[in-house]
């Protein structure tokens, strides 16, 4: 089976969390029990439980990034705690499954090429052909001499003359070029794991965040989600909604600075021992200079609050964008130093071509992707069976 996340030896959590020297003095966060932490052990792939997902409901209100924040001002921290214990996880995988539903969500781009190979020959038309299927599936143009290039050559050493085994040719030079992107979420090297989440408003990135809470809490890891998305109508909201539904802990502050809750919700996952902090940032446009600086101002302050974090940065980009996503990673990538992505909505686009022109141009590893509103249409990227999908 396929490792799902790769477990690492979790280091000793600290007894309370540290304050910056430029801050105020955080007020005592209550501390519970210690409980005994999971032995470590490799994650194994799991089906999701049959519950729709909650979707974005609103677009972001945009405001001037403010000045660096004093952490502890502002309003009081809200820390909403679970309800009741998290359902047990599913036995076994169901990978099948989960490949229908990436075939049947990539019919869109895959069809138009697909149905390139179905000629008598092959000759210069059904290169050309193949070349305009590829940038109208949004591979670019870079992705897209890559592949034709390695193509003819295959087809060379191959010598191959039915067009059909063209295609299976195809399949393992896209696979070839996605396999960078191809890594796991490491989960347990620090405690906690804190990992910042950003993405364009309507990309699904709190949506994709309560995807990810439900598999790490099926998965006995303990999570705590910072609604730091607060300029959204609704979002906090909306991550109340996923923090009750996998009855997981949320920091949030009515109208608060996503700074300082992102500040507080660090120094809350540390000292209570929490596995994973989740930090729900807010939705901005790589074009709105000013507010991707408040990014950055929150990436310093999660900083403040454990000088190691953040152990992950995700960017969630919308595959239906094309290669508008690709300039997304770029942007986003300069200002905050992407670790991962999230790619979502790739069912019902022609454009799932996307993946092969980040790989080709910029090359940060995909940790997920989905292919519908269901919380199971998330799944680990693996490069060998998207090719495949795609071109089956």
């Amino acid at each position: 089976m396929f490792s799902f996340f790769k477990k690492k030896s979790s280091t000793a959590a600290d007894e309370a969390a540290r304050t910056p020297t430029d801050a105020a003095p955080q007020p005592p966060v209550e501390q519970p029990a210690e409980q005994p932490q999971p032995a470590s052990r490799g994650w194994l792939r799991n089906p999701f439980a049959g519950r729709d997902d909650a979707k974005d409901t609103a677009t972001a209100a945009t405001s001037a990034a403010a000045s660096e924040p004093t952490p502890a001002a502002g309003q009081p921290t809200v820390v909403q705690e679970p309800q009741a214990k998290p359902e047990a996880p599913a036995p076994g995988g169901d990978r099948k499954g989960w490949m229908n539903r990436l075939k049947a969500g990539l019919r869109k781009t895959g069809t138009s090429i697909s149905t390139i190979f179905t000629g008598t020959k092959i000759d210069d038309a059904l290169y050309e052909e193949l070349e305009d299927a590829l940038l109208m599936a949004d591979t670019g143009v870079k992705a897209t001499n890559h592949l034709l290039a390695d193509l003819k050559q295959r087809v060379k050493d191959t010598k191959t003359t039915d067009p059909a085994a063209v295609k299976s040719l195809l399949a393992d030079a896209l696979a070839e070029l996605l396999a960078p992107l191809e890594k796991p979420l490491a989960i347990g090297e620090h405690s906690p794991t804190v990992i910042m989440v950003a993405g364009v408003n309507g990309a699904g990135k709190t949506t994709s965040i309560g995807k990810l809470t439900k598999h790490l809490a099926d998965h006995g890891e303990s999570v705590l989600l910072a609604a730091a998305d607060t300029f959204r109508a609704a979002a906090r909201e909306q991550l109340g909604v996923w923090a009750t539904r996998n009855t997981v802990e949320i920091v949030s502050q009515d109208g608060g600075d996503p700074a300082a809750v992102s500040f507080d919700a660090v120094s809350a996952g540390r000292a209570r021992g929490k596995d994973v902090v989740l930090v729900d940032t807010a939705g901005r446009l790589p074009t709105q200079l000013h507010l991707m600086e408040e990014l950055k101002k929150i990436k310093r302050v999660v900083t403040k609050a454990d000088a190691s974090a953040p152990h992950e940065v995700l960017l969630v980009i919308d595959g239906n964008t094309g290669q508008n996503a690709l300039n997304q990673v770029k942007a986003f990538d300069e200002a905050l130093q992407l670790t991962g992505l999230i790619v979502t909505k790739l069912d019902g686009t022609a454009k799932g071509g996307v993946l092969a022109a980040i790989a080709q141009e910029k090359p940060v590893p995909v940790y997920f992707i989905g292919v519908g509103e269901k919380v199971e249409d998330l799944e680990t990227f693996n490069a060998r069976e998207f090719a495949q999908a795609l071109l089956d």
